[in-house]
């Protein structure tokens, strides 16, 4: 929609209905040190000329770099068809589906999600998403809460430090207790987090794989907090939960994950698509919306939402959350993308993700001075020291055009010469041959 600015006769009348005599008058209650100096709104262009500007301002990012760059967000390849698909008009353009009678398109897609996702993930129940994966983590976190009526949550530092921050963020001011398991050199404490368990426990909280990238089973912690009446939480990695085992099967409660990997571009940060799946006995503490399937008195089959626990339908300190439009455009781009590589494409994807990972491990830590961070097994992502400070070699490879990973120094203290490296099936060969040789110079 265009912005037509109103003219001065009409500003006049406008403020003549308010009852003032000018636009000061009618800021006049906000004091002048609280008043912005200026607004200093240059003079309007052409289209041309804006979409000119516009393009040169874009030509200033740097998208040519190859990078190994991961951290929980992951440059997978995206089919065409998802862009092809979510960018018609039907579903670029559909809001909340608060009228089924008119919404039985979105309603499907959003069901069609739901099924997609509870069974890469072997649960029983999905929502119709949350903001990101760090959003459904602490919405997890919350369900148990309710659940228990508990305060205390064990966490492994294992999990991804981003989340941990956004989990204190959320929870500045609730009553919650945070119990901290410290991290094995990358490893998941898993030991450690069965002891912590007791209870007062509301919910245990891991990863798999854990963030530097080691793959763990937690079947024995989880059946460790169901003898204390706590709640099990997993974070995923939806590429790689296609090989690994499922939460389902480990016997967690609640499975959460970030969905960018699954259709979604990197796009500076988002946006991004919180996948929360639970089993049944969980799903009434499930925040947002679930759609189901029925029949109406035609026995034609229809969709409707069956439970939209938000402050808008039920009263406010009852809610479960006051997610609204949330992110079902980018749960519609997860579930093409799914459907258009099918169980043997994503499993292709994330095999080849995890070969190159192993050999771009075997490739670095054949250098002088290099070695693995992550013991055991590992997915599609790895960590290694260094002899110099990581962000030191980060700064002298990206020069070169090259990003050669996340600097685990950055959350971690003690590792700040550790190196978390991620591939993909995008990671070719050679550029895993490049990258070590543009460290090995470095390192000298």
């Amino acid at each position: 929609m265009p912005y037509v600015p109103h003219t001065e006769d009409e500003v006049r009348e406008m403020l003549s209905a308010i009852g003032v005599d000018s636009i000061d008058d009618l800021f006049a209650e906000i004091s002048a040190d609280m008043r912005p100096a200026s607004f200093a709104v240059p003079d309007g262009l052409s289209e041309m000329e804006v979409l000119s500007k516009l393009e040169a301002m874009a030509d200033r990012n740097a998208t040519d770099r190859v990078s190994f760059l991961g951290a929980g967000f992951y440059d997978h390849y995206i089919p065409a068809a998802v862009d092809a698909l979510t960018m018609r008009g039907e579903f670029y353009t559909a809001y909340t589906p608060y009228q089924p009678e008119a919404s039985q398109g979105t309603l499907q897609a959003i069901f069609e999600y739901q099924t997609a996702v509870t069974r890469l993930l072997g649960m029983e129940c999905a929502n119709a998403s949350v903001y990101d994966g760090g959003t459904a983590l602490y919405e997890a976190l919350m369900m148990a809460v309710r659940k228990t009526k508990r305060r205390r949550i064990v966490v492994s530092e294992a999990l991804n430090p981003i989340y941990r921050v956004m989990l204190a963020s959320y929870t500045s001011n609730l009553d919650i207790e945070f119990v901290t398991v410290p991290h094995k050199e990358g490893r998941t404490d898993i030991e450690g987090l069965k002891a912590a368990i007791d209870g007062e426990t509301a919910a245990v909280l891991v990863q798999n794989p854990n963030f530097f990238g080691s793959i763990n089973d937690f079947t024995e912690v989880f059946a460790a907090a169901t003898a204390q009446k706590a709640v099990s939480v997993i974070s995923s990695y939806p590429v790689l939960q296609s090989l690994l085992k499922t939460p389902g099967d480990m016997g967690a409660d609640v499975a959460v994950a970030e969905g960018q990997s699954i259709g979604l571009p990197l796009s500076f940060g988002g946006p991004y698509l919180g996948i929360m799946t639970c089993t049944k006995k969980m799903v009434r503490q499930m925040p947002g919306r679930i759609v189901g399937r029925t029949v109406d008195g035609e026995d034609r089959t229809g969709y409707v939402l069956t439970l939209q626990a938000r402050e808008q339908h039920i009263r406010r300190q009852k809610a479960t959350s006051n997610i609204c439009s949330n992110q079902s455009l980018c749960a519609l781009r997860a579930l093409v993308h799914l459907c258009a590589l099918g169980e043997m494409g994503l499993k292709r994807a994330a095999r080849i993700s995890v070969e190159r990972a192993h050999v771009c491990a075997e490739r670095l830590t054949a250098i002088d001075g290099v070695d693995m961070l992550t013991k055991g097994a590992f997915g599609n992502e790895f960590a290694v020291t260094l002899p110099i400070n990581a962000f030191d070699a980060i700064a002298r490879l990206t020069e070169r055009g090259y990003v050669p990973g996340f600097p685990l120094g950055r959350y971690y203290e003690g590792l700040e010469n550790g190196l978390l490296v991620a591939c993909t099936e995008k990671t070719s060969e050679e550029q895993i041959g490049i990258f070590a040789e543009m460290l090995k110079g470095a390192l000298k």
